[in-house]
């Protein structure tokens, strides 16, 4: 006698809930990603022309100007000049913007309009969990905005770096605060720390517009941290120079100067009438026997990048993990409806 073998029901198959809540996050947002791209473009376009043929033609010009030396009349692209400096000027804001826009876009969008409409809670009772909600809201626009601010400061370094030790007289040093920021991976963290706030605020505020101004506030905050926390995240070195007219001695991001005294001390510089025989008698007042100067030369210019960076990216993790504890506040226990097959 044969029996029939009985089978069980096949395993009903249910999408993952992350391709969905991706694919909506992209359609829900396609504005923005269609303005991110085009702004990625337009930015990577102009630093390209920037530091190609902007820079070949303005370092041409300069050539020429330096060529005349004291001559009454002098021939030279003065246009050539211009436009660099206008372009080069324009590229920077737009690097250092991207971290604002970004905050802003987070703040307004990312969780806060959800929050304000209610379909956030809907999601949550309904396919997938707040916390799984709120960490595809921070994947997919972190991973676009990564490459895309990555690839904008890259370029904006390659242009920068096209125009060194060409004589081009309107290149910022290295050192410039604004310049340094645009041409590294500092800027890259801080936009992700744009989108750490932006999601951290939507959930406090849940109003757009509130959210969208403290988003952009607190970004320029810990922008304005990074920028004073700067000079002392590596060990500058120290320069000790004559008193002589040029002042101390030492070329790049200063930390701090004065003079030095005969026993060792330090004192801040007490006269900047630019005349060391004006100052003579205050430095003997003093005992005042050199100058001293802490700085960071060319040679710390990575360290200092990366340090920062990393100093950036911990604050955008610390922002990230008081987002998802604020949300769980929020939400309590609300988890999905489980569904079982008829």
């Amino acid at each position: 006698m044969t029996g029939l073998a009985s089978t069980a029901p096949a395993p009903i198959r249910r999408p993952s809930a992350a391709p969905r809540q991706t694919r909506w996050l992209l359609r829900l947002h396609r504005p923005a990603l269609c303005a991110w791209a085009g702004l990625v473009l337009v930015v990577s376009a102009g630093l390209l022309w920037l530091g190609g043929p902007f820079t070949d033609a303005a370092a041409a010009a300069w050539r020429q100007y330096d060529a005349c030396g004291m001559a009454a009349t002098c021939a030279y692209d003065q246009l050539a000049i211009l436009r660099y400096r206008d372009v080069y000027q324009y590229a920077m804001v737009a690097v250092l913007a991207v971290p604002f826009l970004v905050a802003a876009w987070a703040g307004a969008t990312l969780t806060s309009r959800e929050l304000e409409t209610g379909t956030a809670r809907l999601a949550w009772t309904q396919s997938v969990s707040p916390a799984r909600w709120l960490a595809a809201k921070l994947a997919v626009p972190a991973a676009l905005i990564a490459v895309g601010t990555g690839l904008l400061v890259g370029l904006y370094h390659l242009a920068w770096s096209a125009g060194r030790g060409r004589s081009i007289h309107t290149a910022k040093p290295w050192y410039d605060s604004s310049n340094f920021f645009a041409g590294g991976p500092t800027t890259v963290a801080l936009a992700l720390v744009g989108l750490a706030v932006g999601a951290l605020v939507g959930l406090v505020w849940r109003r757009s517009l509130p959210a969208l101004i403290t988003s952009v506030v607190t970004t320029a905050g810990v922008f304005g941290i990074i920028h004073l926390a700067l000079p002392h995240l590596w060990p500058s070195v120290t320069r000790v120079s004559r008193l002589t007219p040029d002042g101390p001695a030492g070329t790049g991001l200063t930390v701090d100067e004065g003079v030095l005294t005969s026993t060792g001390g330090r004192l801040p510089d007490p006269c900047d009438s630019g005349s060391l025989q004006q100052c003579r008698a205050t430095y003997d007042e003093l005992d005042a026997v050199s100058y001293y100067r802490d700085y960071h030369p060319l040679s710390h210019y990575w360290p200092l990048q990366l340090t920062a960076t990393a100093f950036t990216l911990a604050i955008g993790a610390l922002l990230a993990v008081a987002a998802f504890r604020m949300l769980k506040r929020r939400t309590g226990g609300i988890s999905p409806r489980q569904k079982t097959p008829a």
